[in-house]
């Protein structure tokens, strides 16, 4: 364990955020991270508990509690309190494939479930994940490890996203052959295009691939799999395939003036700001441009932060953020009890900064769209809004307008940030997988296999929309799943 009494006797110490009024001048990542000294106190508060619920990753009243990937959490905080970086490195990357990207863009399930967490601070689990390996990259510990020996098994993977690098980390360890096949210019789904930069810089996924491609990983860019002649030439040269696309089939709403083209989804708004930044330092322009706008984002979440951190860093007149739901409290409610996921507010880095330019938080609860109005040139130039009130309809609370609430605001850019309706369906069509009801890959409960021979998922394409560990947590079951399958047994 750490040091007796340490969570006693040591504060929790996070990494310094800069400033709002700084970090939106860029989008460049903005923590700083502690010393080693500093980390080695907070790996000293862990005092590995009776239960780790931190590891636990297990279903709690339908909320998961605990890491998804079981990582060895008090073992490797102990190690870190004892300066052995190396040997936590080891602990880390026996569960966990790519700890750079959740040490960044996590929510730290493990911290929520944590046993200090109950009456104070939980231990700073993800920071210390992120010390640790980066302090292997600085150490020149993350050297490319190719397999010694090789299967004649042909793997392809579709799609670069969590998911899809996780199954092709563990398959190529194992000695397959592995090819990725990725749709976009850039590898890595996503972590590349869905998460923005100020999040995860995007060196820091080249870094990861560079890896795995010196490892013997075959990526291949600009390559959408997409109709039935493609399937079938992967159906006939590969041993498995793996379809690990995402769900980004996004939610749309239905509204008068909705057909507006300055309406875009927030992943189509967020992967092209990421694309021109990274071309063109957003000199080529292809781009939604929020400089002066007033911006309109319809959902919360992390996707719906993300797009006001956005639309902030380029200058927006204003930014508004509609929530659906009640604004949640700020303490658990004794219907939410430790350690079951903490339903209470989160003010994230967005909305941070929204206060800090405009003095405000951009969320308005319990409300939606009731209609768009548009100018003589068919762009929307404001926006009614509608307060919603809960009701219950066939045992469901469904959020139904309140009649006479409505108010109309300026805006003339409006992100679409409503969630997701399953995977895009011209790749299920080409390999004729089944379904689920919730347009995912259908599969046997805890199974991988699709109703197609030789065709697996894994991601949110099987389980819907959901977080990077969970990705990495599939990608790493389906590798398990088709080495099973292909050699009757497996040791991943």
């Amino acid at each position: 364990m750490g040091k007796i009494n340490g969570f006693l006797e040591i504060d929790r110490q996070n990494a310094e955020a800069l400033e709002p009024l700084d970090r939106i001048q860029n989008f460049m990542e903005f923590h700083i991270p502690l010393s080693e000294e500093q980390q080695t106190l907070q790996g000293a508060r862990c005092m590995d508990c009776g239960v780790p619920f931190c590891q636990y990753g297990q279903v709690i009243n339908g909320m998961v509690s605990g890491c998804p990937l079981n990582n060895l959490i008090p073992e490797w905080n102990d190690l870190v309190y004892h300066g052995n970086y190396e040997a936590a490195l080891k602990r880390l990357l026996k569960t966990s494939n790519f700890p750079e990207f959740t040490s960044r863009v996590c929510p730290a399930l493990c911290e929520k479930a944590c046993t200090c967490s109950l009456n104070g601070d939980a231990v700073s689990v993800k920071e210390n994940e992120h010390a640790i390996i980066e302090y292997g990259y600085e150490h020149g510990l993350m050297k490319p490890q190719p397999p010694l020996t090789r299967t004649n098994h042909k793997i392809a993977i579709v799609g670069s996203g969590p998911a899809g690098l996780a199954a092709a980390d563990q398959l190529n360890q194992r000695g397959y052959n592995v090819d990725v096949y990725e749709r976009e210019d850039r590898l890595g789904g996503l972590l590349m295009y869905g998460i923005p930069q100020m999040k995860i810089e995007k060196d820091i996924i080249d870094r990861r691939i560079d890896k795995m491609t010196k490892e013997g990983i075959n990526f291949y860019t600009n390559h959408p799999i997409e109709n039935k002649k493609q399937a079938n030439k992967l159906l006939k040269d590969y041993d498995a395939i793996v379809l690990a696309c995402g769900a980004k089939q996004a939610r749309d709403i239905k509204v008068p003036g909705r057909e507006a083209s300055n309406i875009y989804f927030a992943v189509d708004y967020l992967t092209q700001v990421t694309k021109s930044l990274l071309n063109s330092d957003f000199k080529d322009g292809k781009y939604p441009n929020a400089n002066g706008k007033n911006v309109l984002i319809i959902g919360g979440g992390d996707t719906g932060n993300d797009c006001v951190g956005t639309a902030i860093r380029h200058g927006c007149k204003s930014v508004t953020q509609l929530e659906m739901m009640g604004e949640p409290p700020l303490e658990r409610a004794a219907s939410n009890p430790w350690p079951e996921w903490p339903l209470v507010k989160k003010t994230d880095y967005g909305q941070e900064e929204s206060i800090a330019v405009f003095n405000k938080d951009p969320r308005i609860y319990q409300t939606t769209v009731k209609e768009f109005i548009l100018n003589d040139k068919g762009l929307v130039e404001k926006a009614v809004l509608v307060k919603l009130t809960p009701k219950k309809e066939n045992g469901r609370t469904m959020m139904v307008p309140i009649e006479g609430s409505e108010q109309t605001i300026d805006c003339d850019l409006v992100l679409i940030a409503a969630g997701f309706v399953g995977c895009e369906k011209p790749i299920t069509k080409a390999f004729g997988v089944n379904l689920t009801n919730r347009g995912n890959v259908a599969t046997e409960e805890n199974q991988y296999a699709t109703n197609v021979e030789k065709v697996y998922t894994a991601g949110d394409m099987h389980r819907g929309q959901s977080l990077v560990v969970w990705a990495i947590r599939e990608g790493r079951e389906v590798a398990r799943n088709i080495d099973k399958d292909l050699m009757g047994f497996t040791n991943l």
